[in-house]
């Protein structure tokens, strides 16, 4: 059984994916996918610099755990990610069939977790995956903030200049 400890563990490497998106200047969201003790695929945002709007952390994770293992399904996995999943990442979650969930900040815009929609709540959607939501939100958060900040000051820079 995972212990929070494991769970800020693993977050921590989700967080410095998101911190490589940040200085890339994508939105900074990190992911990792764990098995029996290691992180067997990683991703952050890429949808800017590969120009795909599917580009997610947690597409480009999974997708990279299945590589590694040599198969698309993950059952014996969790994923982590710094920021609740969206719809499009939530049907990746369900078909690469992750044992467990476990992310940073609700994304109330477009999260499908519990913050705009519940897939779990479906009874047709992966019925055996376990969430867990909340795990370093201040430090996800923060990141996220930092980086929007930036965004709108530059804007306002452009405008007024």
């Amino acid at each position: 059984m995972l212990t929070e400890m494991d769970h800020e563990r693993w977050m921590g490497e989700a967080l410095r994916e998101a911190e490589i998106a940040f200085r890339e200047g994508e939105v900074p969201v990190g992911a990792v996918v764990v098995h029996e003790g290691r992180v067997i695929g990683r991703g952050h945002n890429r949808v800017e610099s590969l120009k795909d709007p599917t580009a997610h952390a947690e597409i480009l994770a999974i997708g990279a755990a299945a590589t590694a293992i040599g198969d698309w399904r993950l059952g014996d996995t969790v994923l982590y990610v710094t920021a609740e999943p969206c719809l499009m990442c939530a049907g990746a979650v369900h078909w690469s069939r992750v044992a467990g969930l476990v992310f940073g900040v609700d994304q109330p815009e477009a999260g499908a977790f519990g913050s705009r929609l519940d897939m779990i709540g479906h009874r047709w959607y992966h019925p055996g995956l376990w969430v867990e939501r909340g795990v370093s939100q201040e430090r996800s958060k923060e990141l996220l903030q930092k980086f929007f900040k930036q965004k709108r000051d530059s804007s306002e820079r452009c405008q007024s200049g």
